[in-house]
C-alpha cells in the first residue's frame, strides 16, 4: 500500500461516504473512518484489493447497512439508567480518589494525629469516650488534640491541592 493509493482513494471515499451517510444515520466522517479501518484490516490479512475503487464502494455500502442495523437495534435510553448511589461512575471515581488522598495525608500527620484522625473517620462512628479509651488519652484533651490535628491536615492538604497560577 502506498501513499499514492490512499491519496487517490480519499476523494472517492469522501464522495461515497457523503452519499450513503444520510440514509444510514451515520456521520460521513464516521463512515469514512469505518471504511479506512476495514481497509487497513484487509491489508494486514489479504493484502490490497485487486480493484480498490470497487472494493471501496462495496465496503461503504456494507458499513452503511451496518450503521442502519445498529440504529434500528440500539435504542437510546429515555433517561439515564437508575443509579442506587445517586451519582454516576465519574463522581464515584472522584470521590474514591479524594478519599485515598485524604487517608494518605492522614497517614503522614505527626505524632498521634494519624490514630486520632483514623478513629474520627472510622465508619464505626465512635463516640469521644470510645476514641479517648482507644487512644489512651483523656476525653477532655480530645477536642484540642483534634483541632491541632485538623490544622496540620489542612496545611498538608492545602499544599497538595493548591491551585497553580498560570505562568507567563
Amino acid at each position: 500500500m502506498t501513499h499514492e493509493m490512499l491519496t487517490a482513494l480519499h476523494p472517492l471515499l469522501a464522495a461515497e461516504a457523503s452519499a450513503e451517510a444520510h440514509g444510514s444515520g451515520m456521520e460521513p466522517s464516521d463512515l469514512e473512518q469505518a471504511v479506512w479501518l476495514r481497509f487497513l484490516e484487509r491489508l494486514e490479512t489479504e493484502g490490497p484489493p485487486v480493484d480498490p475503487q470497487e472494493w471501496l464502494r462495496r465496503t461503504v455500502r456494507c458499513e452503511a447497512r451496518r450503521g442502519r442495523r445498529t440504529a434500528r437495534l440500539e435504542l437510546p435510553y429515555g433517561s439515564e439508567p437508575a443509579d442506587d448511589t445517586g451519582s454516576g461512575p465519574e463522581q464515584q471515581a472522584l470521590l474514591a480518589a479524594r478519599r485515598r488522598a485524604l487517608y494518605a495525608a492522614v497517614r503522614r500527620l505527626p505524632g498521634r494525629c494519624p490514630r486520632l484522625m483514623a478513629a474520627l473517620l472510622s465508619p464505626r462512628d465512635l463516640t469521644y469516650r470510645e476514641i479517648a479509651g482507644e487512644l489512651g488519652i483523656s476525653q477532655g484533651s480530645l477536642g484540642p488534640e483534634r483541632s491541632k490535628c485538623l490544622g496540620c491536615l489542612r496545611r498538608l492538604l492545602a499544599v497538595e491541592v493548591a491551585v497553580r497560577e498560570p505562568r507567563g
